[in-house]
């Protein structure tokens, strides 16, 4: 007897039913994002690996430890699954010179990867949706992707979900800030953590991120980089703010929210919940305007974020969300000889009214496909037999408990089951 082969530990399969949400999430985004005039784009799963070393950042968890890379067997180029979407994006416009054209809206949603250990909500290949604004340099884009994910939450009935607020300036007010923080941590040296002490010369700022309670004091008591904000840096945060504020969203400023990705300046953001346990960041993202340059492109402002599909999903589960009904409108009953093409026929003009129909195949009795159409869900069953094949009719049969079955004309058929 030979091995069964299981799915790559940390990638899942989305079974149907699972799948159902999973489609009504998705729907849900598409028509949010086109409200607010953002236009899809899709990129590929594997890029090259520099793409990432450049954009993320050498020293980032995610490039030294998580990201899934290989060596192209026929032509030894160096490549990477992606670990997340924005450097493809702005791969994609910067290749095709989408901001010739002007500034750009774009949302895009798929499969990343990273090789981290497997969690509730967390997994090797995850999916994600991400906004880009590019080519906008003011607070009020910033404020619009906050009071874009406000409205999402509201339009998947989600509850308990917070928002914090940073600002990271600009790279030289960070450069000083950084030099400061040195000097504070190497007084505590000691103290710190692996991490810690790896961090602290390479990416200081994210030693502050730390979820070490042992460091939480030395953390709290660590220069803030508010105090190294210049004029404008200062006026763009309260901007965003002031915006919110008019829009009644709720927000909190956390001075050690710094996001784990090298290309951030000025705003940073994270939606986050206590329903989820220690994880509970189920939406992030900020402004990156040096990275667009840095990828070859002309200097160009851009904002954006990215929210993980399994996290929002698990929240949904958590707070009992209801979903949309998955289950077809009509179960077709059949039974006779002869009749396929009749039922076929029934079937296609259902459907052509917009109502789902799931059609009986193979033989059965009739009390055996009864029992199919009440387990399918379905609110009514559409008999057709001899009888009604000689009529140029069929039998519409309520499922629910509601109602007397009635036989009608075809065209009718759909009119009675949609009214």
């Amino acid at each position: 007897m030979s091995v069964k082969i299981q799915a790559v530990k940390g990638m899942n399969d989305i079974l149907p039913g699972d799948s159902d949400t999973w489609q009504f999430f998705e729907e849900t985004i598409r028509e949010w994002a086109a409200s607010y005039g953002y236009r899809n784009i899709r990129t590929p799963i594997v890029e090259d690996t520099s793409l990432f070393v450049r954009s993320i950042g050498e020293v980032t968890d995610i490039v030294e430890k998580e990201m899934y890379s290989f060596e192209d067997a026929l032509n030894g180029d160096k490549l990477t699954l992606r670990p997340e979407g924005t450097a493809s994006c702005l791969r994609a416009v910067i290749q095709h010179n989408l901001l010739h054209a002007g500034p750009q809206r774009l949302w895009y949603m798929g499969q990343m990867y990273r090789h981290e250990r497997p969690q509730k909500g967390r997994y090797r290949q995850f999916h994600q949706v991400g906004i880009e604004a590019l080519g906008f340099a003011g607070p009020d884009i910033d404020a619009e992707l906050l009071v874009m994910t406000a409205s999402l939450w509201k339009r998947l009935g989600l509850r308990n979900i917070e928002l914090q607020l940073n600002s990271l300036g600009t790279s030289e007010e960070r450069a000083r800030h950084r030099d400061a923080l040195i000097r504070y941590l190497e007084q505590h040296q000691a103290a710190l953590d692996e991490d810690g002490k790896r961090r602290l010369y390479t990416n200081p700022l994210r030693v502050l991120d730390t979820k070490n309670p042992a460091l939480q004091d030395i953390c709290n008591a660590a220069p803030k980089l508010a105090d190294y904000l210049d004029d404008a840096s200062r006026a763009h945060f309260e901007g965003v703010q002031a915006l919110l504020s008019a829009c009644d969203i709720e927000f909190s400023i956390n001075p050690r929210l710094v996001r784990g990705l090298d290309y951030y300046n000025l705003t940073v953001f994270e939606w986050v919940t206590t329903e989820l346990g220690s994880q509970g960041t189920v939406c992030g993202g900020g402004r990156y305007d040096p990275l667009i340059e840095q990828l070859g492109g002309k200097p160009t402002p851009a904002c954006g974020f990215g929210m993980g599909i399994e996290r929002l999903l698990l929240l949904i589960q958590e707070q009992g969300v209801a979903t949309p009904d998955a289950a077809p409108d009509v179960y077709l009953v059949s039974q006779g000889q002869g009749i396929g093409g009749y039922v076929f026929q029934t079937a296609e003009a259902l459907r052509a009214s917009g109502l789902k129909v799931q059609q009986h195949c193979g033989e059965a009795s009739f009390k055996s496909q009864m029992k199919k159409a009440d387990a399918s869900g379905a609110r009514f069953a559409v008999l057709i037999g001899e009888n009604e094949v000689g009529a140029g009719e069929v039998t519409v049969k309520p499922l629910l408990g509601q109602g007397e079955q009635q036989r009608v004309k075809i065209q009718q058929a759909a009119a009675l089951i949609l009214q």
